[in-house]
C-alpha cells in the first residue's frame, strides 16, 4: 500500500504540485513570523547586553512619569557602606538635524539625548570611539554611526538638535563611538554633562542613578541602598538588563502572534482545500481503491494510504514552506527597512522550535484535511468495482441543512442581543460568539445556498452565452458540497477583508465627524508622536499677524482613587477653537478649576462644586475642584484643567503639548496667515502646519497605512483561495473527462468548452464573494457599534470598495480557470470516450 501511495503521487505531478503549494504558504507564514521575531530578539538582546555594564544597583523614582531622583540624594548614595561609584543618568527626547538642516527619520527607534562622563569618572567603559573624541563643553556631541550616516555627519560638522522642551541648538559632532551591534535607526546623541542636566531636566532631578559597588555583592548592596532611601526604587544591574530584554520579549510576543494570527487564517482556508482536494481524489479513484479491497486490501490499509499521501504532502509543502519563511522573513525585513522603520539588523535565526512547529502543523493540518476522505475511502466496497461510472453528488444535504439553520440562528441570536447591549468588552464578546455561529453554519449551510444563488447568477449566463452559459451554471451546481469547499476559502478571506474595510471606513468617517463637527480653529498645529509639537512653538505663532487666539492643549495624567486618569490642560480660550455645551457651571478653567465630562462626572458622583484630589507622580496631592460638567465629547476627553494646574501636577521633564489649535482673526487672509505660520514654525523643523481638511486627511492615511498592512497580510489568505479554485477545477477536469469527450464527439468546439469552464469558475468565485462581503459588512458594523464609547460612533459601510471585491471577484475566476480550461479543451475525444 505504500508504494501505492508513493506511485499515485508521482503520476499526479501537477496535483501534487497544487495541494504542496496550500501547504507552502501557510507553513511559510508561520515560519516567517518566528524567523522574524527570533531574529529581532536575537538582535535586541545584543543591543541591551551592554545595558548597565558595570553597574551594581540601579536607583530611579518609585513612578517612571515623576520628577526622577533629587540631586540631594546624590551625597545619601555616596554614603551608603560599599558604594563605590554614583553616576547620574540623565536622557531626554531630541530631534537630530542632518548636512541638509531636514530631521533625521530613524524611523520607529529612539531619537534621545543622553549624558557623557570622563572615562574615569564612567561605572565600566561605556563608550569606545571610533572617530574623534567625546564632547567637552557645551555645544559639542557624540553621534552613533548609524546616527551619524542617516544624518551624512562626519567629525567636525556642525549641525543642529533640537530639544523640544528648549528649542534649536547649534552643535558641532566631535566624535562617533561603537555599538557592538547594528541599532539600525536609533539615535543616541552625547552631550557634555553640565549641559544635558541643563536640557533634559529641571536642575534639581534625573531620571536615575547607576551605582557601582567596592567588594559587596549586587544583592547586598541593593538591599542597603533600599534601606537608606527607602523612597526610592532599586534594582540590580542584572535585574535591569532582564526587566528591559522582557519588555522588549512582551512587544516581540505581540507581533509574533499577529503575524501568526494571519498565518492560522491562511492554514485554515487552506485546510478547506485540501480537504476539498482529497474528497474529490478519493471520488475519482473509487473503482482503483474498489479493486484494491477487491484483491485483500483492508479498510485499514486503504484508508492509511489516503493519510499516507497527506503525510508525505505534509511534509514536502512544510519542509518547502521552512525556507519559504526564512526568504519571506528576509523579505519582510528588507521591506521594513525601505519603508526606514528604524529596525536593527542582524543574522537570520532559524531555530529548531521553529522547524518542528512548522513540520507539525503542515503535515497535522494536511492529515486532519485528509481524515474525513480517508474514512469515506474505507468504506468502498469490492463491488463498487464494477460500476460504470465514479463520480458521486454525495449524500443527503437535509441534516447538514439543519444544522447548519441552527447554528445561524443561534449566531443571529449573539449577534442582536451584542447589539442591543452596553458598548463594550461584553457586547463585543456576544457579537463574536455570534459571528462564530453565523459562520458555522454557512459552512454547513453552504452546499444547499450555493443552488438557488448560483441559480440567480447564472440565470443571466443562457441569454448572453446561449448552451454554454446554461451548461455553465449546471455544472457549478451539480456536486453542491465540492462548490461549497471550494467557495467558503474565498468567503473566509473576503469576510476578514471586508470587516477591516468598514472598521477603516467608519474609523475616517468618525474622525471627519469630530472635525467637521467640533473643531471651529482655522489651522492646527501637530508634530511626531513621540514629542508632540515642542513647547516654543505656540508663544512663536501667537506672535503672528492675523491670529485671533492660539490654544495649547496638553496631556495630564494623574492617579485620583488609586486609578490612573487622563485629561488635557489647556492654555488659552478653549472656546475660540473647539464647541462645547455646558450642561452645569460655567468653562471657567482659571486657578484650580475642572471641567469634567458628563459620563466621567456620573461615573465617579461629581457635581459642580465638589473636590477632586489628584495624587502626582511626585506624589504629591493637589486638589481640584469642578467648575463645569460640559456634554460628553471625544475631542475634549474626561476632564480639563488649566495650564496653570497641569504644570503643577506634570513634572517639568515631561511637559509637552500634543496639539496647537490657531484662529484666524475676522477677515484676516488666511493664505497669507499660513505662511506667517509656518514661517514662525520653521526653526522648530518637526511641526506641520494644516488646515482642517489636511487634518483630517493626515488621520485618513494613518488609517490606510494600516489597512494597507492588514490587506497584505490578509492576501496570503486570497491566494490560496484562488489556488483551491484551480486546484478544484483541474481535478474537476479529469473527473468529467468522458462528458468533456462526449461533449467535443457531439460537436462542441474548443472555445466553447473552454468559456464553459471560465463560466463555472466565475459562478463559484463571486458566489463565494457575495457571502463573504455579506458577512464581513454585518460583522464589521457591529463591532464597530460597540466602540462607540471609544470614539468610533459613525458605522460606515464601503459600499463602492465591496462591489469592486465582487467584481474582482469574477475576474479571478476567470483567471483561474485559464489552465484548466486549456486542459479540458485539449481532451482527445475518442480516448476519453474509450476511457474506462
Amino acid at each position: 500500500m505504500r508504494k501505492v501511495s508513493l506511485r499515485n503521487l508521482a503520476a499526479h505531478k501537477i496535483r501534487l504540485a497544487l495541494t504542496v503549494l496550500s501547504v507552502v504558504l501557510g507553513t511559510a507564514f508561520v515560519a516567517g513570523s518566528f524567523v522574524f521575531t527570533d531574529t529581532l530578539q536575537r538582535t535586541f538582546d545584543g543591543i541591551f547586553d551592554d545595558t548597565a555594564v558595570g553597574v551594581d544597583v540601579r536607583v530611579s523614582a518609585r513612578d517612571d512619569n515623576s520628577s526622577g531622583v533629587p540631586l540631594t540624594d546624590l551625597d545619601r548614595l555616596r554614603a551608603v557602606p560599599g558604594v563605590r561609584t554614583v553616576e547620574p543618568g540623565i536622557t531626554g527626547q531630541i530631534v537630530l538635524l542632518g548636512s541638509d538642516g531636514k530631521a533625521v527619520k530613524g524611523g520607529g527607534a529612539p531619537s534621545v539625548g543622553l549624558s557623557y562622563l570622563p572615562r574615569e569618572q564612567q561605572i565600566g567603559d561605556q563608550f569606545t570611539f571610533t572617530a574623534g573624541g567625546p564632547p567637552t563643553r557645551a555645544g559639542e556631541i557624540a553621534l552613533n554611526p548609524g546616527a551619524a550616516r542617516l544624518g551624512k555627519l562626519t567629525v567636525g560638522s556642525r549641525a543642529k538638535v533640537l530639544v523640544p522642551s528648549q528649542g534649536l541648538l547649534d552643535v558641532t559632532l566631535t566624535g562617533i563611538y561603537d555599538t557592538k551591534t547594528e541599532t539600525g535607526g536609533y539615535i543616541g546623541a552625547l552631550f557634555p554633562q553640565p549641559q544635558a542636566l541643563q536640557l533634559f531636566t529641571d536642575g534639581k532631578h534625573v531620571g536615575y542613578v547607576d551605582v557601582a559597588g567596592d567588594g559587596v555583592s549586587q544583592t547586598e548592596l541593593r538591599d542597603r541602598i533600599a534601606q537608606a532611601l527607602p523612597e526610592l526604587k532599586a534594582k540590580t544591574g542584572d535585574q535591569v538588563r532582564h526587566d528591559v530584554k522582557q519588555d522588549i520579549s512582551n512587544a516581540l510576543k505581540f507581533i509574533n502572534y499577529f503575524l501568526l494570527a494571519f498565518g492560522a487564517i491562511a492554514l485554515l482556508v487552506g485546510t478547506f482545500i485540501i480537504y476539498n482536494t482529497f474528497s474529490m481524489l478519493v471520488a475519482q479513484r473509487l473503482r482503483e481503491l474498489a479493486l484494491l479491497r477487491a484483491i485483500g486490501a483492508s479498510r485499514r490499509q486503504v484508508s492509511r494510504s489516503v493519510l499516507l499521501e497527506a503525510a508525505l504532502v505534509g511534509l514536502v509543502g512544510s519542509a518547502i514552506g521552512i525556507a519559504g519563511g526564512v526568504g519571506l522573513a528576509y523579505g519582510l525585513r528588507a521591506l521594513l527597512n525601505a519603508f526606514n522603520v528604524g529596525l536593527p539588523s542582524g543574522a537570520l535565526q532559524l531555530r529548531p522550535r521553529t522547524v518542528l512547529i512548522a513540520l507539525a502543523i503542515g503535515i497535522g493540518v494536511t492529515m486532519f484535511s485528509a481524515y474525513s476522505p480517508a474514512r469515506r475511502a474505507a468504506k468502498i466496497a469490492p463491488v463498487a468495482a464494477m460500476r460504470e461510472e465514479f463520480a458521486s453528488t454525495g449524500t443527503s444535504l437535509r441534516r447538514r441543512t439543519a444544522l447548519g439553520v441552527a447554528a445561524a440562528l443561534l449566531g443571529a441570536a449573539g449577534l442582536v442581543a451584542g447589539a442591543t447591549a452596553k458598548p463594550g468588552g461584553g457586547a463585543a464578546g456576544l457579537i463574536g460568539l455570534g459571528a462564530l455561529g453565523l459562520i458555522l453554519g454557512v459552512l454547513l449551510g453552504a452546499p444547499a445556498l450555493s443552488r438557488p444563488v448560483i441559480g440567480v447568477l447564472g440565470a443571466g449566463l443562457g441569454p448572453v452565452f446561449g448552451t454554454v452559459g446554461r451548461l455553465a451554471r449546471t455544472n457549478a451546481v451539480r456536486n453542491p458540497r465540492r462548490t461549497a469547499a471550494t467557495a467558503f476559502a474565498l468567503t473566509l478571506g473576503l469576510m476578514l477583508v471586508t470587516t477591516i474595510a468598514v472598521f477603516g471606513a467608519s474609523a475616517k468617517k468618525s474622525i471627519n465627524g469630530l472635525v467637521d463637527n467640533d473643531v471651529t480653529a482655522d489651522y492646527i498645529l501637530t508634530g511626531p508622536e513621540a514629542i508632540g509639537v515642542p513647547v516654543a512653538a505656540a508663544p512663536a505663532v501667537a506672535k503672528v499677524s492675523g491670529v485671533a487666539a492660539t490654544v495649547a492643549l496638553h496631556p495630564a495624567q494623574v492617579k485620583i482613587d488609586n486609578r490612573t486618569e487622563f485629561g488635557t490642560g489647556v492654555d488659552g480660550p478653549l472656546a475660540e477653537v473647539l464647541r462645547y455645551r455646558i450642561l452645569q457651571g460655567s468653562d471657567d478653567l482659571t486657578g484650580r478649576n475642572l471641567l469634567v465630562s458628563q459620563k466621567w462626572a456620573a461615573d465617579n458622583n461629581l457635581r459642580v462644586g465638589s473636590t477632586v484630589p489628584m495624587l502626582t507622580a511626585d506624589q504629591q496631592t493637589v486638589t481640584g475642584t469642578v467648575g463645569g460638567i460640559y456634554e460628553n465629547s471625544q475631542l475634549m476627553g474626561n476632564w480639563l484643567t488649566s495650564g496653570s494646574l497641569y504644570r503643577e501636577l506634570t513634572p517639568s521633564r515631561v511637559l509637552s503639548d500634543e496639539v496647537v489649535l490657531i484662529k484666524a482673526a475676522p477677515g484676516a487672509d488666511l493664505a497669507a496667515l499660513r505662511t506667517g505660520l509656518e514661517q514662525a514654525t520653521d526653526p522648530l523643523v518637526v511641526v506641520q502646519v494644516q488646515d482642517r481638511e489636511e487634518f483630517k486627511g493626515e488621520g485618513a492615511r494613518q488609517i490606510n497605512a494600516l489597512l494597507a498592512v492588514l490587506y497584505g497580510l490578509l492576501a496570503l489568505a486570497i491566494v490560496i483561495a484562488v489556488l483551491g479554485i484551480i486546484n478544484t477545477l483541474a481535478l474537476s477536469v479529469v473527473e468529467r473527462r468522458r462528458e468533456i469527450g462526449m461533449l467535443r464527439a457531439v460537436g462542441v468546439l474548443r472555445p466553447q468548452l473552454r468559456r464553459t469552464i471560465y463560466l463555472e469558475s466565475m459562478l463559484i468565485a463571486v458566489f463565494g464573494a457575495i457571502v463573504g462581503v455579506a458577512l464581513g459588512l454585518t460583522f464589521g458594523s457591529l463591532f464597530v457599534r460597540t466602540l462607540r464609547e471609544q470614539g468610533l460612533d459613525q458605522i460606515s459601510a464601503p459600499i463602492g470598495q465591496a462591489v469592486l471585491m465582487l467584481v474582482l471577484a469574477a475576474v479571478v475566476g476567470v483567471l483561474a480557470a485559464l489552465w484548466p480550461a486549456v486542459r479540458a479543451a485539449r481532451t482527445p475525444p475518442l480516448a476519453a470516450i474509450a476511457d474506462l
